[in-house]
């Protein structure tokens, strides 16, 4: 992280605990739904370590951010309900969030539609013996 990188002067948590809202020096809060950001973990787990391993992660509509820890001075790590806590958000990285929110957000309901995934329920899980 340069120096010269904004950080933000707010984070905060809704109550409902389904919107987590940054604001930047000289700019608004920028409110990121919970689901938004489950789908979009930096973690290696959604990412992968190339695009091409980028996973679509359905069935999070209803996913809640149940802890928000900061991780130096440069990022937070988010828990959701779903247990998911390895993405560490960093200030860079919620800045792109923002400036690509609707590319980002159209690309993901296009992935689920392609595959076949609904934002409600994740597909069921293959019975291991």
């Amino acid at each position: 992280m340069s120096e010269n990188e904004p950080k933000p002067t707010e984070i905060r948590l809704s109550k409902d605990k389904s919107v987590l809202s940054v604001t930047f020096p000289d700019s608004g809060p920028t409110d990121f739904s919970a689901e938004f950001l489950r789908v979009n973990s930096p973690s290696a787990e959604v990412q992968g370590h190339s695009p091409s391993q980028r996973q679509t992660v359905p069935g999070k509509r209803n996913v809640l951010i149940t802890g928000v820890a900061p991780v130096g001075n440069y990022a937070v790590r988010l828990t959701f309900s779903d247990s998911h806590q390895s993405g560490i958000y960093s200030w860079s990285y919620f800045l792109s969030l923002a400036a690509e929110r609707d590319r980002l957000w159209n690309r993901y309901l296009a992935e689920l539609e392609e595959k076949g995934l609904s934002r409600d329920s994740a597909p069921p899980q293959a019975l291991k013996f």
